[in-house]
């Protein structure tokens, strides 16, 4: 069974802190507990804003976290200066409007062509794992394997906020688009706003290899603690994957 790794996005440590200014909480504090609770890899997203994550938090993460940092930032000359300064193991180019809460869905690698295609050699010329962050379409997935991107995460907002039967149609573009990038040379990732009871269904499929999952771990510490949140989310994802494979070789 091939493992799936846990990306866990911390930005939303940093939007508790932010609320009221200081020091606390600490997401590089919470970065080295996801570690320690089985994360495999940790998210941050700099935004133009810096609504949560600051660049003193980038700064500290690359020099005090052990487990790989993967940099999410628009494709701005201001982000890219900072990821090639800092080399992150990878950069996810998201796309970012200052006026929305979060982002909304994926990037347009289709209309955005030309424009991303300085972004990505130059993050790749540094060695810089190249990922775009984009909704589960074929066309989308082409046009960022012609870009040389490295890694694609697949937007996963609809499936979550999605019921019933379109629920299942959403999951099975999914299904469908992993198969397809990992046809093209991609390393399918998928992540946003999947919980305790939509991860199973994502994290069986198999050519996802990370989940990358921030605001209801935080959300969930609330009540259980940032350990216990990922540790059962590391515990459910393991199982559906076990499933799977089981499902699959029987």
């Amino acid at each position: 069974m091939d493992t799936l790794r846990l990306g866990v996005n911390i930005d939303h440590v940093a939007t508790i802190r932010n609320a009221r200014g200081g020091d606390h909480p600490d997401p590089v504090r919470a970065a080295r507990l996801a570690a320690g609770a089985g994360a495999d890899g940790i998210t941050a997203h700099l935004r133009e804003d810096r609504r949560h994550i600051s660049d003193h938090d980038i700064n500290r993460l690359t020099s005090e976290i052990s487990i790989p940092l993967n940099l999410e930032m628009a494709a701005t000359e201001e982000m890219l200066e900072i990821a090639l300064r800092h080399k992150p193991n990878a950069a996810c180019i998201v796309p970012e409007k200052r006026q929305e809460v979060t982002t909304e869905g994926g990037l347009d690698a289709i209309g955005g062509f030309d424009h991303l295609q300085t972004y990505v050699s130059r993050l790749r010329e540094r060695r810089i794992r190249v990922s775009l962050f984009l909704d589960p379409e074929s066309g989308q997935l082409e046009a960022a394997a012609k870009l040389g991107a490295d890694i694609v995460e697949m937007h996963t907002g609809a499936y979550v906020e999605a019921v019933g039967e379109k629920r299942a149609a959403e999951l099975q573009k999914l299904r469908q688009c992993a198969a397809y990038g990992a046809e093209l040379g991609l390393e399918m990732h998928a992540g946003h706003g999947l919980t305790f009871e939509t991860v199973g269904e994502v994290a069986a499929i198999p050519q996802v290899v990370e989940l990358n999952i921030g605001h209801f771990l935080v959300g969930e510490a609330i009540f259980s603690g940032l350990d216990s949140s990922i540790r059962r989310m590391r515990a459910l994802m393991d199982e559906a994957r076990a499933r799977a494979a089981g499902i699959k070789s029987a």
